[in-house]
């Protein structure tokens, strides 16, 4: 396509996104770039986090410390400590791991942060009742045996109600972080959903707008530019001046050329159905059937000055593009436009007689989107379109379109 200085826009060339970017580059490489800086960031958080877990659970040990215990009460402990390395792979395992030190080592916060992130992991799973349970009875019995049972039955009452805090408060964070990861998730989608949305109804108002053009363009320019090739064909014919002739032949293969890069246009353009408001009017046919080219007679029947803009539009666009239709395919028949208007609906009628002189008056392309366009523009009228040949060898072109309802809106 060659570049005539301005901003063509062919297909989707250019597609510029609610949220700023072109044919989705800029758009693309930025929320990439973001997510791989919020990757590295989470991968240093979650190590600084698990390191802060150890460095707890180590301190823990460290001021529970009690120097007339005994050795496997350290070993029992330290490896409670360590085992919280493994607690995001293996969150059920490293609780196993972390009981015996919580049971007869010191290890009380390593047991709680490890069965926090079981229930992190797997909520209220059958493994994290379990887990829940050890922690419960490890904090309830006191080793060695002989401990535990010399004391009151109130200080076991404290215990118990004491190891439902120490087993339900992980829990209860676990069950609340997880609660908000998945928040954080919901909002992200519905972002991500929301941006989709944009970006759909973006391209639908743009579809809307292509077939809104595309059909404007066939409406205007296909009867301006048929027009023009009817009069350089009469021209060519009734003068006798060669390099007349030539100029008119010259005028009428550019304008049958024309005809077919725009038919060729629309079809590119032509993607969906798309309303509009035509601006011209009933009220402007005398000039359009005047300048038709083609022998033709108007007659408008009834109050026509009121109709809503839309069916007055159509009435136009319809009369336009029947006219057009009898140039291209019946070169110079006589034409009759019929509109009636009455109260509950208007009727429009196109007839032209059968083809004559057709050598005088011969043949343009057709995109055969006119009646395509016609019926669509009836149809998002509620009114009725007909099209055919009539008895007499011509053609005829009906459309209704209904008014009551129009009128009462």
């Amino acid at each position: 396509m060659a570049d005539t200085g301005g901003r063509v826009l062919a297909g989707n060339a250019v597609e510029r996104l609610p949220s700023g970017g072109v044919n989705g580059v800029p758009t693309e490489r930025v929320p990439r770039a973001a997510r791989g800086l919020r990757e590295r960031l989470a991968r240093h958080r979650r190590a600084a986090v698990d390191l802060a877990a150890v460095a707890i659970g180590a301190f823990d040990v460290w001021f529970w410390f009690a120097p007339d215990a005994e050795l496997y009460n350290y070993v029992l402990s330290v490896i409670a400590v360590s085992a919280l390395v493994l607690r995001r792979r293996f969150p059920f395992l490293v609780v196993l791991l972390t009981v015996p030190g919580f049971f007869a080592g010191m290890a009380q916060l390593a047991a709680m942060i490890a069965l926090g992130t079981l229930a992190r992991e797997k909520l209220l799973s059958t493994q994290t009742c379990i887990a829940a349970g050890l922690v419960w009875l490890s904090r309830f019995f006191l080793w060695p045996p002989a401990e535990f049972l010399a004391l009151p039955w109130s200080t076991h009452l404290h215990d118990a109600m004491y190891g439902c805090i120490v087993a339900g408060m992980p829990i209860a964070i676990g069950l609340l972080a997880h609660a908000r990861e998945e928040l954080s998730a919901r909002i992200a989608e519905l972002a991500a959903s929301r941006e989709r949305e944009r970006l759909l109804h973006a391209h639908a108002v743009r579809a809307d707008e292509r077939a809104r053009l595309a059909r404007e363009m066939h409406d205007v320019v296909s009867h301006q530019v048929s027009l023009i090739a009817m009069q350089a064909g009469a021209l060519r014919i009734s003068v006798a001046d060669p390099d007349a002739k030539r100029v008119a032949g010259t005028i009428r293969t550019l304008s049958t050329r024309t005809l077919d890069e725009l038919r060729q246009l629309v079809s590119v353009l032509r993607t969906t159905d798309g309303d509009d408001s035509p601006q011209p009017r009933v009220a402007e046919l005398p000039q359009l059937v005047a300048g038709a080219g083609i022998p033709a007679s108007l007659t408008v029947l009834g109050p026509v000055d009121e109709l809503p803009a839309p069916i007055s539009g159509a009435v136009y666009r319809t009369v336009q593009e029947a006219l057009t239709n009898v140039r291209k395919h019946a070169g110079c028949a006589a034409t009759s436009v019929h509109v009636q208007a009455e109260p509950d609906e208007l009727r429009v009628e196109i007839r032209n007689a059968p083809p004559v002189l057709p050598r005088e008056c011969p043949t343009l392309p057709s995109g055969g989107h006119g009646l395509v366009g016609l019926q669509e523009r009836a149809a998002l009228l509620d009114g009725t379109f007909e099209a055919g040949p009539s008895d007499d060898g011509g053609f005829r072109v009906a459309v209704t379109f209904p008014l009551a309802r129009q009128l009462d809106g």
